[in-house]
């Protein structure tokens, strides 16, 4: 900046004292030098305009803030005696931004951390900003000797070419790790609790076996988690020291411990004086015994407990201080929880942000509290889980800020979108199924406002499949979702069961909520229903030889299937009542979900039955990433009206819904026992004979109960699991039962359930084998998020099997998108 030197005579003693003048106005404002930015909005910057006094705190203030418009190299503002003269020297433009020498990082990631970009202004500062944030990048990906040079070249309309000329150095790998003062655990056990890793040749994928100060410092919570969750209540990291090696490649990371003695607990007690809540009841819910070993994590768990109690009592504030007394001499911790009702807060404003595609009222619809609302922790929390039911967004968070004043909070509520609307085409291989298919085009955010659509084209080696569904969560601008369907399945059990069925038609369904936790759906569907085999064109002379009372032997296995052949229509109305206590409706690791259903059969059309469905489930959280699972569920169907139930109403079960088996590979089901040469009934096939297992029948009642705990094996994107599960399948109609007898030489019907008198080994005895006797397996199972799709292998064992059941000891199922 330049400014007018003002001299004033004060050497001479005859100097009189000035005369007063109006200060010197601005008569006339010039911008010189500018390029792409108009002097008008250069003027606009400006403290001063034409016809003000002049002031040197206005013309300094004025050159500060078009430095800090970031859109000016230099400045200089010369007043000339009111003529001012503004000469600027515009930042050039960026025109392109080019990364050489990056192998290791992808130029795309680079340029998601760094601020310069193609057309943004170029300024110096920003460019070592960016310098900085590169080489951040290459050390936190192990890279402590990268460097980066800037380089500018200069382009015509002044613009520039801005290049990084990338370094990237070796990877600096943690050569050791190392724990000082530890004697409770060995180096080699605290090593598996902490994230970061020592480099070893073949764990190639591993991206934890590089120093990252950040890693560290998580390292030391988790050390700090691990020692007081077992008892060492005084335990600390002294230091947590990373030295480079002096051939600068790799680290020694030395942490150095103080564990203190293991404590135990000592009293356990709750302090309240709020009239709703029962000091001896909260005590009950705090779950911590006197004497056990010292547990920091029944810690946060016993104020979860206590918060939850105080949220169903009725308030909503409450503070829950704990005070820890560590007595060093009895080594024991005396706990103390104080419950007092915190002050009232409330919201005074909901914000929603990152919903790109989702309307807010979809969202807000979700959440429990509007503006108004007193503050509730659980309420909120609650609304974030039934935000994140939605499946529309890959994270949900919930904040809270003070408001206006003390008593006011805004809550925003932060979503990052995900792809909602999917057109996918899914090929992979089955065990169970041999091949698979699957052509879909979904959109489960129609047009941003939650409803869903869906087409899908689904086969496989034993059903095909068309489905279309719309479902308007909000039907009638009401808490009701409506759904309508319409379908065409194809269900193939030729191999397991000797029969085919379609079903083509549709449904419609509405589901509210009852409470909190629970819904009620219902929903009418009308279905023309076939079942084929392949002897039914033989069907016309069974039908009338049973009439005649001609019924031969060979034919008899033909009755019951030539009784049910043709169409049909089902007319069913159902409902299904549903209890959601899970912790979390996508990865739950505590809490319970319960589903009753029931569909009846034979409002109008051809078929009655009643069917009654059961299911439930248990998650419980033991460790983490390892999760405890438990699952029990029935069926039981009966006709009414005199009508049994049809084969293609059945349960049949196996395969995925009972691993260990395959599909329709328990239940009732027809076997084939002739004479061996000791006149002993055997299974044929046992002995070399012919396929001992004859055609499933299915069965009226089903039950299966499984346990299971998944964890991870170490290794990115492979998850484990064992488990153990049993169930049994029978009760079939006594219609459809029989035994009987096969003689070339004869066309006898005669023979009792146990196939008695048969001892000729050419005499075939059919027999129905329906008993409700228990299968048992156990096994494992690895889950795969592999590149091309996911993959799941399990493999069971049985325990308790019968020795017509069909086995599956192995099978996994893989699909790929494209």
């Amino acid at each position: 900046m330049g400014a007018p030197a003002f001299a004033q005579d004060v050497g001479s003693p005859t100097a009189q004292a000035p005369t007063y003048q109006p200060p010197t106005r601005i008569r006339n404002i010039q911008v010189i030098g500018n390029q792409r930015v108009e002097a008008n909005t250069v003027a606009s910057y400006l403290l001063f305009a034409p016809g003000d006094p002049y002031s040197e705190d206005r013309i300094d203030l004025s050159l500060k803030t078009l430095y800090a418009t970031g859109l000016f190299a230099d400045v200089i503002i010369d007043p000339r005696d009111g003529n001012v003269l503004i000469q600027v020297i515009e930042n050039p433009i960026i025109n392109r931004v080019i990364f050489e020498g990056n192998k290791s990082l992808k130029t795309d990631k680079i340029n998601d951390e760094i601020t310069a970009e193609p057309r943004s202004l170029f300024t110096r500062a920003q460019v070592q900003e960016d310098v900085q944030r590169i080489i951040e990048l290459y050390r936190q990906s192990g890279r402590f000797g990268a460097t980066v040079e800037p380089k500018v070249i200069e382009q015509p309309q002044n613009r520039v070419d801005l290049i990084f000329e990338i370094s990237e150095g070796p990877v600096t790998g943690i050569k050791r790790i190392n724990f000082i003062g530890n004697s409770e655990f060995s180096d080699r056990k605290l090593r598996k609790e902490i994230v970061t890793a020592e480099s070893i040749w073949w764990k190639l994928f591993s991206s934890n076996d590089n120093y990252d100060p950040g890693r560290l410092e998580f390292d030391r919570e988790q050390l700090r988690t691990f020692y007081t969750d077992r008892g060492f209540a005084d335990f600390r990291v002294v230091s947590a020291v990373a030295e480079l090696t002096p051939d600068q490649e790799d680290f020694y990371v030395t942490f150095t411990l103080d564990e203190g003695g293991e404590y135990r607990w000592g009293d356990i007690s709750v302090e309240t004086e709020l009239e709703a809540l029962n000091k001896d009841f909260l005590e009950r819910l705090v779950n911590i015994q006197e004497g056990e070993v010292f547990n920091s994590s029944q810690i946060e768990s016993a104020i979860d407990n206590l918060n939850f109690a105080a949220g169903t009592s009725g308030y909503a504030f409450v503070d829950i201080q704990q005070d820890l007394r560590l007595d060093r001499d009895s080594k024991t911790v005396d706990l103390v929880f104080n419950v007092v009702e915190g002050p009232r807060v409330y919201i005074e404003r909901i914000d929603i942000v990152g919903n790109t595609t989702t309307l807010d009222y979809v969202i807000r619809r979700e959440m429990e509290l509007v503006e108004g609302d007193a503050f509730n922790r659980i309420l909120l929390d609650r609304s974030r889980n039934r935000v994140r039911a939605l499946r529309f967004f890959e994270e949900v968070e919930i904040e809270e800020t003070q408001g206006s004043s003390p008593d006011r909070a805004v809550v925003e509520v932060s979503v990052k979108e995900q792809p909602t609307g999917e057109l996918s085409f899914s090929a992979g291989f089955s065990s169970a199924d041999a091949f698979l298919v699957d052509l879909s085009i979904t959109q489960r955010n129609l047009r941003g406002r939650g409803q869903l659509m869906r087409f899908v084209i689904r086969a496989s080696s034993n059903r095909r499949e068309i489905d279309l569904r719309f479902t308007e969560p909000r039907f009638l601008g009401r808490n009701l979702a409506g759904s309508v369907e319409l379908f065409d399945v194809i269900i193939d059990f030729l191999d397991e069961a000797g029969f085919r069925s379609t079903r083509t038609g549709g449904q419609v369904s509405l589901a509210f909520p009852l409470t909190q936790n629970t819904n009620l759906s219902g929903r009418y569907s009308l279905r023309s229903e076939s079942i084929e085999f392949p002897q039914e064109n033989q069907c016309d002379q069974v039908l009338q030889s049973s009439l005649d009372n001609t019924l031969t032997a060979q034919n008899t296995q033909l009755l019951s299937l030539c009784q049910q052949v043709g169409g049909r229509l089902s007319s069913i109305l159902g409902y299904t009542f549903a209890w959601d206590r899970r912790n979390d409706p996508i990865t739950p690791t505590g809490g319970f979900d319960f589903r009753f259903s029931q569909d009846v059969a034979g409002v109008g059309g051809d078929v009655r039955y009643l069917r009654t469905d059961v299911r439930g489930n248990y998650y419980k959280g033991l460790f983490p990433g390892v999760i405890a699972s438990a699952a029990l569920s029935g069926g039981y169907i009966r006709g009414w009206g005199g009508d049994p139930v049809q084969v293609n109403d059945r349960y049949f079960k196996g395969n995925f819904e009972f691993r260990g088996f395959d599909n329709a590979g328990i239940g009732p089901r027809v076997i084939n026992y002739v004479a061996d040469s000791g006149s002993t009934l055997i299974p044929t096939g046992t002995s070399g004979g012919v396929d001992g297992r004859r055609q499933a029948l299915g069965g009226n009642l089903f039950g299966l109960a499984a346990a299971e705990v998944s964890f991870p094996v170490g290794v990115p994107q492979l998850l484990g699991s064992i488990f153990i599960e049993a169930g049994t399948v029978g009760l079939l109609d006594e219609d459809f039962q029989y035994n009987i007898v096969i003689d070339p030489g004869t066309s006898g019907l005669t023979a009792g359930a146990s196939c008695e008198g048969v001892t000729t080994a050419s005499v075939i005895c059919q027999r129905t084998i329906d008993t409700l006797d228990p299968r048992v397996t156990a096994g494992a199972s690895i889950f795969w998020e592999s590149p091309f799709g996911p993959i799941r292998f399990d493999f069971t064992q049985p325990i308790v099997k019968q020795p017509f059941d069909d086995r599956q000891s192995f099978q996994f199922t893989t699909r790929t998108r494209f």
